[in-house]
C-alpha cells in the first residue's frame, strides 16, 4: 500500500471556479500535496491518459471533455492515500455520493463530476508518472 495517490480536478470543475475549494477540501481532509500543476490536455494526451477505456463507447466522450479546458494534476500523500482519496472524492454519480463528498458538492452528473482519483496504488504511480517528473515531486 502507498501513501500517495494521483488525482485531476477536471475541465468543468476548473471552469467553474471550483479549484480552491476542491484544494482546500483535500487539505482539510488531512491530504498534502506533493506535486501540483495547472495544464491543458490536448485530445492526444487525453487520450493516452485514458487508453485503458478505448474500447469503451464513452470514450471519444471523455477525451473530449478531458481536452476541453484546463484541469490541475496533482499527487497527494496521506496514510491509506487511495481509499481515503476514493471516499473523499464520493460516488461517481453524484446523485448517488455521499453528503459532503467533493462530487456531491461539486459535481453536475457522472460525465461532469469533477475529479478524477486512482483507483489503486499501482495506478496512482502510473498517472503520476504522466504528469510529473521525479524532479517535480517533493
Amino acid at each position: 500500500m502507498s501513501n500517495r495517490t494521483f488525482t485531476m480536478i477536471k475541465p468543468d470543475a476548473t471552469q467553474k471556479g471550483y479549484t480552491g475549494a476542491i484544494l482546500d477540501q483535500m487539505i482539510k481532509a488531512g491530504f498534502s500535496i506533493k506535486a501540483m500543476k495547472w495544464t491543458r490536455l490536448t485530445p492526444e494526451q487525453a487520450g493516452l491518459f485514458y487508453d485503458i477505456h478505448r474500447e469503451r463507447p464513452f470514450y471519444q466522450e471523455l477525451v473530449d471533455f478531458m481536452s476541453s479546458g484546463p484541469i490541475v494534476a496533482a499527487v497527494l500523500e496521506k496514510e491509506n492515500a487511495v481509499a481515503d482519496f476514493r471516499t473523499l472524492i464520493g460516488a461517481t454519480n453524484p446523485a448517488q455520493a455521499a453528503e459532503g463528498t467533493i462530487r456531491k458538492l461539486f459535481a453536475a452528473s457522472v460525465g461532469e463530476n469533477a475529479v478524477h482519483g486512482s483507483d489503486s496504488d499501482e495506478n496512482a504511480a502510473i498517472e503520476a508518472d504522466f504528469f510529473f517528473s521525479k524532479l517535480e515531486r517533493f
